[in-house]
């Protein structure tokens, strides 16, 4: 009778709500060893994962990617668990004797390991797991610690009834994360391994060595949330030591915030307001596939080749893989154009370049469907959200492509072109540049009556890049709010292109936006950017503008991304590291759509 009453005290409790009794728990997926012709898992796995306040889930060895595909979209952090020794064939190397492979896992785990991370999943690995994540990023091991390290190594496969037993001391590396888990200075752990991790991967740290000088634990350095080490921090639990739940408490703390970033994602519109594609769509990019690479010419992206090669090759940082990765809805594309001569031929190239850019990206879109769309108003964004099609906007980088003609710009908008950006590096017919030579300052009589024609024909004004002279002309010209597509903030990186605080508070006031730039260079003076700043520009600007008025525009392929903010499928990072600041779910649903939607909705409406 008491198990009966357990049970209907139980179904009483689902009855009563998902939320108040933890139905919120993120799920962690742990990989299943395989013996003796069956997936096991030791209890204390998932016993450490239950106790740390998440959901586990057995991961059995397969290697089906659809299913790891389907799989992976629905847990929220990953435990690779302990076991037999890792293929020294995955790393090129031909095995010693006493090498005991599992041929079952390997393959299995590696693609695991690799869909993980294109996911930003966050990860523990745990003895077994620490090699494979080792073996599969690029770092190294011993196949045999005592054969390769040499015999005056520990014994680290420790012989005990009791897993909870500890056998040495392992140094924790100051400022590591694993000395914030535990403590600094030195933990008693376990050991139960013959393998070792001799090199860590390229993005990781060593934060933990035993005294014969073995790697004990190592961390990412980025943005990825991976942690890994070599003894087993499950088993104490069994003995009702809870010394290592810090490392288990560590991975849920990061699957919970990855579990609300993917709802925000998941209800809200995501845009991205500004990003170069087509510039590498016109050297052979494809957007349909990932990771594929071109060739580029060092003056093509008007920089100079540190080593004086003539080309290099790319990886263009926005494709359709990286955009459901990142959780990213909709990204704004823009036809871009170096400022070069105003000469009559000069202005009519610069035309039939804009059409060309605008050509390509409408084939390379279409070879996408129906995964990808190209979209013309607001609405289709919402409408292809919900079909799960990714939207892509149209829009040009430099009123160059006008020249000196305002018909074009009611042609580029039947075009489908959302919005302009006045000019670019150097003045135009149109206005005056932040780096320009002074020659208008602000906007010319022609670019005047460019603002104009556009607020007619429902094109929205971008001010990036403009003199803040022109700025100002045309928010007082504009009977439409402008937007800024990708610009920071000048108080926090004094750079002539980002805006003042005054600028972004009159901005605001006219009911404009102004979307923060993960370009380095407008995030921080004289050094590599870090994550840090771009979520110290989105604060402050939020606090200078309110929180209707601030968005995102990566400028992803023209020079935009960081460590840690590396292309299109890191934002759904982005929006995990400023849930972990504080900001709550209705001003990162504006930050990442509504805003934009909003005044491109108004520029549309008063046609």
């Amino acid at each position: 009778m008491r198990k009966a009453d357990d049970l209907r005290s139980r179904l009483r409790k689902i009855e009563l709500g998902k939320e108040e009794f933890g139905w919120n728990a993120p799920l962690i997926g742990i990989s299943g060893n395989f013996r003796a012709g069956d997936c096991t898992l030791a209890s204390a796995y998932y016993e450490s994962v239950l106790a740390a306040g998440g959901s586990p889930v057995i991961i059995p060895p397969f290697d089906s990617e659809s299913a790891l595909s389907s799989l992976l979209d629905s847990i929220d952090g990953l435990v690779f668990s302990g076991g037999a020794d890792i293929d020294p064939d995955f790393l090129g190397e031909e095995p010693l004797d006493m090498v005991e492979v599992n041929e079952k896992r390997d393959l299995p785990e590696l693609l695991l390991l690799q869909m993980a991370l294109d996911r930003h999943i966050p990860i523990l690995g745990i003895c077994r797991g620490m090699q494979l994540i080792a073996a599969g990023l690029g770092g190294g091991m011993y196949q045999d610690i005592r054969t390769q390290h040499g015999a005056s190594s520990l014994e680290h496969s420790q012989h005990t009834e009791n897993r909870f037993d500890t056998s040495h001391t392992v140094c924790l590396e100051p400022d590591s994360l694993v000395s914030e888990l535990l403590g600094t200075g030195a933990v008693n752990v376990n050991s139960f391994h013959h393998q070792a991790v001799s090199r860590v991967p390229e993005g990781f740290r060593i934060s933990a060595l035993a005294p014969d000088g073995i790697i004990e634990a190592m961390e990412s350095t980025d943005m990825r949330q991976i942690l890994a080490v070599q003894w087993h921090p499950e088993s104490f639990i069994l003995n009702g030591d809870r010394c290592m739940m810090p490392l288990f408490n560590w991975l849920t703390t990061q699957a919970t915030l990855l579990k609300r970033a993917r709802r925000i994602h998941g209800s809200v519109l995501t845009l991205d307001s500004h990003q170069d594609c087509p510039m590498f769509f016109e050297k052979g990019a494809r957007f349909f596939e990932k990771n594929p690479g071109v060739t580029v010419e060092w003056d093509y992206v008007g920089e100079t080749s540190p080593d004086g090669s003539t080309t290099f090759s790319y990886n263009p940082l926005v494709d359709l893989h990286k955009m459901k990765y990142g959780g990213l809805d909709a990204a704004f594309m823009v036809a871009y154009l170096k400022q070069l001569d105003r000469d009559s031929e000069s202005l009519k190239a610069a035309t039939l370049k804009a059409d060309h850019l605008l050509d390509l990206l409408d084939e390379r879109i279409a070879e996408c469907a129906p995964y990808a769309a190209l979209a013309l108003t607001p609405a289709d964004l919402y409408r292809n959200k919900a079909l799960g099609v990714r939207s892509v906007v149209r829009g040009i980088e430099n009123g160059y492509a006008i020249g000196a003609d305002l018909s074009r710009i009611e042609h580029f908008r039947k075009r489908g072109v959302a919005y302009m950006t006045l000019c670019h590096n150097g003045d135009n017919d149109l206005c005056g540049s932040a780096r320009g030579q002074g020659e208008h300052g602000g906007l010319t009589a022609f670019g005047r009556e460019a603002v104009m024609e556009m607020n007619r024909v429902g094109m929205m004004v971008d001010l990036s890049h403009a003199s803040e002279r022109s700025f100002y002309d045309a928010i007082e010209v504009s009977a439409k709010p402008i937007i800024c597509s990708h610009s920071s903030s000048r108080l926090l990186c004094d750079h002539k292109r980002n805006l003042s605080d005054q600028a972004m508070r009159d901005l605001a006031q006219s009911g404009g936006v102004a979307q923060v730039c993960l370009y380095s260079g407008f995030l921080k003076k004289g050094g590599q950017a870090t994550v840090s700043d771009a979520v110290r520009h989105i604060v402050h600007m939020i606090e200078v503008m309110g929180p209707d008025h601030v968005g995102i525009g990566s400028d992803f392929d023209g020079g935009g991304g960081m460590p840690g903010l590396e292309d299109a499928s890191w934002l759904i990072s982005l929006t995990a590291r400023l849930l972990a600041e504080g900001l709550d779910e209705s001003v990162l649903a504006r930050l990442w759509g509504l805003n934009f939607v909003r005044v491109w909705q108004r520029n549309l409406d008063l046609v």
